[in-house]
C-alpha cells in the first residue's frame, strides 16, 4: 500500500467518523441485568449506621420523586461567589453560574442550570419515604425553614455558609436538614439527622432526584450543544461509567442497580448536575419517566431508629460547570468522566492525558488558543522520530516517480504485474511503503480524542486566542482558519507522491482539501486551530525532507541509484 493510498483512506474515514460523530453520538451503554437490592441487614461498609439497609428496588422511580413542587412552601435564595439558587426545604429549584454569562455581550445573564421555565422545568430533589405506608416521613416539600431569614448570602471574608430546615413529625421524629455552600465551590452540602424522640421505632429511607424535562438537540454542525452527549449517567466501582441519552432514555429499559459509592448526574454541553451520596451508605439507582420528564434517582439508605436513638445521611450536589481541577477536588471516583470524552475507557484516558498537557502549558501562556498551538508542537516533538520516517518514505519514492511512471506504462492495465514490478523496485531501492501508516495510525486516536477535549472542556468555552477568535469553542466567524486549512492541505498533496494513482483516486485526493475546508468551517476554532498548526508544521517537515533526500529525481531510462 502506497503512502498515498493510506493518505486517502485515513482522509475517507476522519471524514466519515466525523460525519457519524455529527449525526448521531455513541448509542446507550446496554441496560444492566437487575439487581435484587436487600432488604435485611446492615449496609456492609464502614462507618454504617445501626438500622441502614437498601429499600426493595421498585421496577420505576417511588411515587415521592414525581410530587409535585409545593408552591407554597417557604423558598429562600442563597447568594455565594459562584452560584445563586433558589431553593426549598427538599428541592433546589433554579441555579444560577455566576461566572459563566450565557453569551460575551456586555450584560449577559449568567447561564442558569436548574430552572422551573415551564417548557423545560429541571431540579434537583431529595425528600424521605418508607415502604410502611402508615409511617409519617418528610416528602421533598415537607421541611420547614428555621428562622425569618428568606435571603442568604456569603459575606465577604465568609467561607461557608449554612441554611437549615426542619421536620417535625407527629410522633416524636424530627429531621433536621442542613445546606452548606462554600466560596468557590459548586458542591452544595446536604446533611439530614434523623431524631427519634418517641416511643416506637421509625423507618424511613431518603431518596435523592435529577427530574427534568430535556431539549432533543439536533443535530447540526452550527449547534455547538449537539456535539456534547446529552443524558444521564452513573457509576459504581464494579461496572464504573455508564450512561444514557436522552433520546431513548429507556430504550434498554429502565435501570435496578444496588450501589455503594457511586454517583448520578444529568450532563449537557459544558455543564452538569449530580448527586453524590454518602460514600459509605448504599442506594439503588433507577431511571423512569413521568409526565414527559426524565429521572435518575438513587434510593437509600433506609433506616430504622429506635427511641432514643439518632441516626444521619449526607450528600453532595453538583451543581455547575465541568471544570477539571474543581471536580477533582471532590476526590470521587470516576467523577471527571462527566468530562465525557469518549464512553470508552481508552480514548478516555487519551484525552484526560491531553487536556492535563493543554492544562500544563496554559499555565505558562495563559492563553488556551496560544496552549493549542504549544500541544501541537509538544505532540510533533514525541513523534518526530515516526513523522521522520514517514516524510523520509515519502520523499524517496517521489525521487522514483519517473521510475514508477515508466513500470506503469510497460505494464499498461495490467495491475497485478505493475504491482509486483512496483514492489520489487521498492525493495532494491530499500524504500519502505508502509512507512507512513504507522504515524498516521497513531495520530488518529490522538485526533479524534482531542476533538472532544476541545468540544468539552469548558475551560476554553467564550475563550478568545487572538483577533478574531473570541470563542475557541465556537466556529471562526470569518472562516479565516479553514480556507489556511485548505490550502495547507492542497500544498501537502502537491508534496506528497501519487505512484501508480489512478484516475478515480487522483480525484478523490483533489476534492479531499475542499472537502475538509467545508467540515472544518463549521467546527469548533480551537480544534481547527490545531489542525492548521499541525498541518502547517507537517507541511515545512515534509518540504524538508523532500529537498534533503527527494530533490533529484532518478530519470526513467536510468539505473536505479545507489541508496545516499
Amino acid at each position: 500500500m502506497n503512502q498515498t493510498r493510506v493518505f486517502l483512506i485515513f482522509a475517507w474515514l476522519m471524514v466519515a467518523v466525523l460525519l457519524w460523530m455529527e449525526w448521531g453520538r455513541d448509542k446507550a451503554a446496554p441496560a444492566t441485568p437487575p439487581v435484587a437490592a436487600q432488604t435485611q441487614g446492615p449496609v456492609p461498609a464502614a462507618g454504617a449506621v445501626p438500622g441502614a439497609t437498601v429499600p426493595h428496588a421498585p421496577g420505576s422511580a417511588p411515587a415521592p420523586a414525581t410530587a409535585q413542587v409545593d408552591a407554597g412552601a417557604p423558598r429562600v435564595t442563597v447568594t455565594t461567589d459562584v452560584l445563586r439558587l433558589v431553593l426549598d426545604g427538599g428541592t433546589v429549584l433554579d441555579a444560577e453560574l455566576l461566572q459563566f454569562p450565557q453569551t460575551k455581550d456586555d450584560g449577559s445573564p449568567p447561564v442558569r442550570l436548574l430552572t422551573e421555565e415551564a417548557t423545560h422545568p429541571y431540579r434537583a430533589v431529595s425528600g424521605w419515604t418508607s415502604q410502611d405506608k402508615s409511617m409519617p416521613v418528610p416528602e421533598a416539600n415537607g421541611f420547614t425553614l428555621v428562622g425569618d431569614a428568606k435571603t442568604f448570602e456569603l459575606a465577604k471574608g465568609q467561607n461557608e455558609l449554612q441554611i437549615p430546615f426542619v421536620w417535625n413529625g407527629p410522633n416524636g421524629v424530627s429531621i433536621r436538614r442542613t445546606y452548606t455552600v462554600s466560596r468557590n465551590e459548586y458542591a452544595v452540602k446536604i446533611k439530614d439527622e434523623v431524631i427519634n424522640a418517641g416511643t416506637t421505632p421509625w423507618n424511613g429511607y431518603v431518596y435523592r432526584t435529577l427530574d427534568r424535562t430535556p431539549t432533543i438537540l439536533s443535530r447540526s454542525m452550527t449547534n455547538p450543544d449537539s456535539f456534547s452527549f446529552n443524558g444521564a449517567t452513573w457509576f459504581d466501582a464494579e461496572k464504573k461509567y455508564q450512561r444514557r441519552a436522552f433520546k431513548d432514555y429507556l430504550e434498554d429499559g429502565p435501570l435496578n442497580q444496588q450501589v455503594t459509592g457511586g454517583w448520578i448526574a444529568m450532563l449537557q454541553h459544558h455543564f452538569f448536575t449530580a448527586w453524590i451520596p454518602q460514600a459509605d451508605q448504599a442506594a439503588n439507582y433507577a431511571l423512569s419517566q413521568h409526565d414527559g420528564r426524565d429521572q435518575i434517582q438513587a434510593t437509600g439508605p433506609a433506616f430504622t431508629v429506635a427511641p432514643g436513638q439518632q441516626v444521619s445521611s449526607e450528600a453532595r450536589l453538583w451543581v455547575g460547570p465541568k471544570l477539571v481541577n474543581q471536580i477533582a477536588k471532590e476526590d470521587v471516583p470516576g467523577l471527571d468522566r462527566v468530562v465525557d470524552y469518549s464512553r470508552f475507557s481508552l480514548m478516555a484516558i487519551i484525552g484526560q492525558g491531553l487536556f492535563w498537557v493543554l492544562n500544563q502549558v496554559h499555565k505558562v501562556v495563559n492563553n488556551w488558543g496560544w496552549a493549542i498551538v504549544g500541544l501541537v508542537i509538544l505532540l510533533k516533538l514525541v513523534l518526530y522520530p515516526l513523522s521522520a520516517a514517514q516524510y523520509k518514505s515519502g520523499a524517496k519514492m517521489r525521487r522514483f516517480q519517473p521510475r514508477i511512471a515508466q513500470l506503469k506504462e510497460r505494464y499498461g492495465d495490467d495491475r497485478q504485474k505493475f504491482q509486483t514490478a512496483m514492489m520489487e523496485l521498492y525493495k532494491k531501492e530499500k524504500i519502505n511503503p508502509m512507512g507512513g501508516c504507522l504515524p498516521i495510525l497513531i495520530q488518529m486516536p490522538i485526533f479524534f480524542a482531542l476533538y472532544w477535549v476541545l468540544v468539552e472542556s469548558v475551560e476554553l468555552r467564550q475563550a478568545p486566542w487572538f483577533g478574531w477568535i473570541q470563542d475557541l469553542t465556537a466556529r471562526d466567524p470569518y472562516f479565516i482558519l479553514p480556507v489556511i486549512n485548505v490550502a495547507v492541505m492542497w500544498a501537502t498533496q502537491k508534496l506528497t507522491p501519487a505512484p501508480g494513482m489512478d484516475p478515480m483516486q487522483a480525484k478523490m485526493m483533489q476534492m479531499m482539501p475542499l472537502i475538509f475546508g467545508v467540515m472544518m468551517a463549521f467546527m469548533p476554532s480551537g480544534l481547527v486551530l490545531y489542525w492548521v498548526v499541525n498541518g502547517g508544521l507537517g507541511l515545512l517537515q515534509q518540504w524538508w525532507m523532500t529537498k534533503r533526500h527527494g530533490s533529484d529525481p532518478v530519470p526513467a531510462t536510468a539505473a536505479p541509484a545507489n541508496k545516499k
